[in-house]
């Protein structure tokens, strides 16, 4: 196991950890980042909207289409919103503007959509008129958003190196010369992506949706693509990388996807244990990083009942972070980090929660993961709310804990054993030294 970790942290970390700082794909992690807020806000509005109590449910349907509107805004419109944070943050680091490489970015994910004349054969006054169809602007116009963004930042990057660029004089405000600047790499884009999507009718939103759907239905629908995350996750954080941060990078967008595929079911009236995917962000969050990665709570609470007093102590003052998913006082004080006995149960335990979970998922046991509840949430009252105000989610929270447990168990015994050993050994050797010193 010494020399897996090793080959972890010599082979195959370096090229992860480096792909996870490209400078693509870093934007696309600050620009999807950038949106959480109003998902978040925007989820609540779905628990609002279906409360777990039939009597509630029952007087609040009148209202369902109106309290919807605030989820439809925000999480609806995700990738509108995340097509600027991508942008801004790409040009930013190839120091350009970053609220010109933003709107560029923005205007061309828009020019994807061709906007619909509603009822335009109704009387002047009547007819609503041009109209963005909202389809492809939430989850499922993400791959266009970022392919929008790569290509309206990296044309904007271009045409500054070839001094491409209306310079305008010193006198001007910054303000004024910056949106000068963009006038002729915005013509280009703007002009290109017209020819492409509206002269010669390519859905490049469609072209991309067909092509990532069968990707998305394996991470998310897939008991081996919903396992994948779980292991690499679990693995690079034993070899001592911030293993979210490395996998979510890649694979955050077709989560987002995912769950807002699921609010959109769930707000046209699917029920909430048929939602069309089983594996969002949230089904990890809840189900399997209790605690956090690597369903670390389980371990924690162990740690209080040891008999060698660091590791004791350890638990003490990493409990009150892992109730709350914040687990890396004990990732590096136990350490879980190359150390051989404790990373078999971090990479198993998880393992063996997500394949009861996908199932319990699968067989509508419990709903389908709708909202984005705050991730700092104790696990139970999350899941709970995440799983649209399903009781058995949070007791099923109960359960993937008991199990970790029953798996860390033996390893946390034969470590605590071998701790009290050390700490046994290093006071005799205390105890020998002062001796000698009184002797002396």
């Amino acid at each position: 196991m010494t020399n897996f970790l090793n080959w972890l942290e010599t082979k195959f970390m370096p090229p992860l950890a480096k792909l996870s700082e490209q400078k693509h794909l870093k934007a696309i992690r600050d620009g999807v980042i950038s949106t959480l807020s109003l998902i978040i806000i925007g989820c609540f509005f779905l628990v609002i909207g279906n409360p777990p109590i039939a009597s509630w449910a029952e007087a609040i349907a009148p209202y369902a289409a109106q309290i919807a509107i605030p989820f439809r805004i925000t999480t609806g419109l995700m990738s509108l919103y995340a097509a600027y944070g991508m942008g801004y943050s790409l040009s930013k680091s190839y120091k350009l503007d970053g609220v010109s490489g933003g709107v560029l970015s923005l205007a061309t994910f828009l020019m994807l959509t061709v906007p619909v004349n509603v009822d335009a054969s109704l009387p002047e006054g009547e007819a609503i008129g041009w109209v963005l169809p909202m389809g492809n602007l939430g989850g499922s116009g993400m791959f266009s958003a970022i392919l929008a963004m790569i290509f309206a930042v990296e044309v904007l990057r271009l045409f500054k190196q070839k001094n491409l660029m209306l310079k305008m004089p010193e006198q001007v405000p910054e303000s004024v010369a910056r949106s000068f600047e963009a006038l002729i790499p915005g013509t280009f884009v703007i002009v290109f992506v017209w020819i492409i999507r509206v002269l010669l009718g390519f859905d490049i939103n469609q072209i991309l949706i067909n092509i990532f759907t069968p990707l998305n239905n394996i991470l998310g629908n897939n008991l081996l693509g919903v396992l994948l995350p779980v292991v690499l996750i679990t693995m690079l954080w034993a070899a001592g990388v911030h293993g979210v941060s490395v996998i979510g990078s890649i694979v955050r967008p077709m989560w987002l996807v995912m769950l807002e595929a699921n609010g959109q079911a769930l707000v046209s009236g699917t029920p909430g244990n048929e939602l069309p995917y089983i594996a969002p962000e949230q089904f990890y969050q809840w189900l399997v990083w209790i605690g956090g990665s690597g369903a670390t709570l389980s371990l924690c609470i162990l740690l209080l009942f040891t008999k060698s007093a660091y590791l004791k102590q350890v638990g003490r003052f990493s409990i009150i972070p892992s109730i709350f998913n914040i687990n890396e006082p004990l990732i590096f004080g136990t350490p879980i980090v190359m150390n051989p006995i404790l990373a078999i149960p971090f990479v198993v335990a998880p393992s063996v929660t997500t394949t009861i979970s996908y199932f319990a998922v699968k067989f509508g046991v419990i709903n389908g993961f709708s909202v984005n509840a705050p991730w700092t949430l104790p696990a139970p009252i999350g899941a709970f709310l995440s799983a649209g105000n399903d009781w058995k989610a949070a007791a099923l929270v109960m359960i993937n804990m008991t199990i970790a447990a029953l798996i860390y168990y033996p390893f946390v015994k034969v470590y605590d054993k071998k701790m009290v050993e050390e700490e046994h050994s290093e006071m005799a050797e205390k105890d020998n030294l002062q001796t000698d010193t009184v002797a002396s």
